[in-house]
């Protein structure tokens, strides 16, 4: 599956407000969902329609990702990106979608660097050029490893 495959928000289930997320996965979710035209809604489990599962993050009809309850951040992103964050050690390849990255949240500081993940995937879709997205990994990949 690739970006073209994901699901517009209103095919996954209902559109309801996001969750309030445990510790500091809720940091991420309320600054996520604060910027400009972000829908912030429920995400709910793959297998059952009326299980809440975590928060989705949308701009328009394009999916930026979800934190799901337990933390776990899958993020949309393109596969250079994803190739990038996690060659950088900022990311790990997700398991079933090859242009998407994931990272799970533990802490502030975790919290702090998935703002950070969804801030570059926003930017992506937003029309940053990805040469600009790139050096911002390379420098975030330099902070975190140097």
């Amino acid at each position: 599956m690739n970006n073209a495959d994901v699901l517009p928000l209103k095919a996954k289930g209902p559109v309801m407000p996001a969750p309030i997320l445990e510790g500091p996965a809720q940091i991420a979710s309320t600054a996520i969902g604060s910027w400009t035209g972000v829908v912030s809604a429920t995400h709910w489990d793959l297998y059952d329609r009326v299980k809440i599962n975590g928060a989705d993050f949308y701009v328009d009809d394009k999916e930026l990702g979800h934190i799901h309850l337990d933390g776990e951040v899958h993020l949309a992103t393109s596969r250079p990106l994803r190739e990038a964050l996690v060659s950088a050690g900022l990311a790990e390849p997700f398991r079933w979608y090859e242009s998407w990255s994931q990272f799970r949240i533990r802490d502030a500081a975790g919290a702090e660097h998935a703002t950070w993940l969804f801030k570059l995937n926003y930017d992506r879709l937003r029309g940053v050029p990805a040469e600009r997205l790139m050096e911002r990994i390379a420098a975030r990949g330099q902070d975190v490893t140097g």
